[in-house]
């Protein structure tokens, strides 16, 4: 049987990785929502397109016609929550009853480990805590995540995602080194992170595991990172100036006083965010790949670029 995917939020940081690697694979025949992006010219051969967005519910009528496993990446990030609400909730129930309506036998969702709020969180296994979401963000796409859970579907959360295209997760890290002009030393806090190009993969290989996968999965790379490891390898890799340059734990605190997010950030940073599920590399038939510091040099000039304008 040759299996047809839809993919939504096809465009998007982790939506076109996981449209990718869909063509990179024989016998799958792909269609890709989209709702203000044109497809035609990114997308390469393969694919069809279907116009639907998530904030019309009513667009999203026929989206799922004949298809066998909806592949949910669109999301709404940003702090109004009315508009995340009716994007990630009301537009997700509506893919969901739409695709429950049109015979779909799997549904796989894009979520994310920031459901469960602050930390810290140490080898945390799925269902060892419940989500206690900090943000408008992170309240509406739990919300999202009990449309899918409801059907059936499998919940995909990633903590730090990076690679070519990440606008949020290095370069938020760069902007709060940036304030404390040096590297905190002696922070062994360690963090779940995963490559964008795996992650897609992974995505994929729940849509077509033998399997259908169910319940919530943490997907991150199986050996998480310590804080000085990460920061050393972007500050290596980057090349920026304060590689070498190091500030105790207690003092950085106090060069962030007065810049509220970047408090939050260091604060988050220094505490355990390692979420454990080993099931993800087991079920799926996909590798993990290398650690971050080698692959994290992949996308380095791409950050270089980036970080530069």
């Amino acid at each position: 049987m040759t299996p047809r995917i839809l993919v939504t939020g096809a465009t998007g940081f982790i939506g076109s990785r996981v449209a990718a690697a869909a063509r990179a694979t024989p016998g799958v025949r792909l269609r890709l929502m989209t709702h203000r992006t044109a497809l035609d010219a990114t997308a390469g051969p393969g694919f069809e397109t279907v116009y639907g967005d998530l904030a019309d519910p009513g667009s999203l009528r026929g989206s799922c016609e004949g298809v066998d496993v909806v592949i949910h990446c669109a999301s709404r990030i940003g702090s109004d929550e009315q508009t995340a609400r009716t994007v990630n909730d009301h537009g997700t129930r509506a893919l969901v009853d739409e695709a429950v309506r049109s015979g779909v036998g799997r549904i796989v969702q894009l979520s994310t480990a920031s459901v469960y709020g602050r930390g810290p969180f140490t080898a945390l296994l799925p269902g060892a805590a419940e989500p206690a979401p900090a943000s408008a963000t992170s309240l509406t796409r739990v919300a999202a995540e009990q449309h899918v859970l409801a059907a059936g579907g499998a919940v995909l959360r990633p903590h730090l995602v990076y690679g070519a295209g990440d606008r949020w997760a290095i370069p938020g890290l760069v902007a709060l080194l940036r304030h404390l002009e040096a590297a905190p030393a002696g922070c062994d806090a360690r963090h779940s992170l995963i490559d964008v190009e795996t992650l897609g993969r992974a995505l994929l290989g729940a849509a077509l595991a033998p399997s259908t996968p169910s319940g919530v999965y943490h997907v991150n790379h199986p050996e998480p990172v310590t804080c000085s490891e990460l920061l050393s390898t972007v500050l290596g890799e980057l090349g920026l100036p304060w590689a070498g340059t190091e500030i105790a734990l207690d003092e950085a605190r106090d060069r962030l006083a007065g810049v509220p997010y970047a408090t939050h950030h260091f604060g988050m940073l220094t505490v355990d965010h390692w979420f454990a599920d080993e099931r993800v590399w087991q079920d799926f038939g996909c590798a993990p790949g290398p650690g971050f510091r080698t692959s994290f040099a992949g996308h380095a000039p791409w950050y270089r670029e980036f970080l530069s304008r």
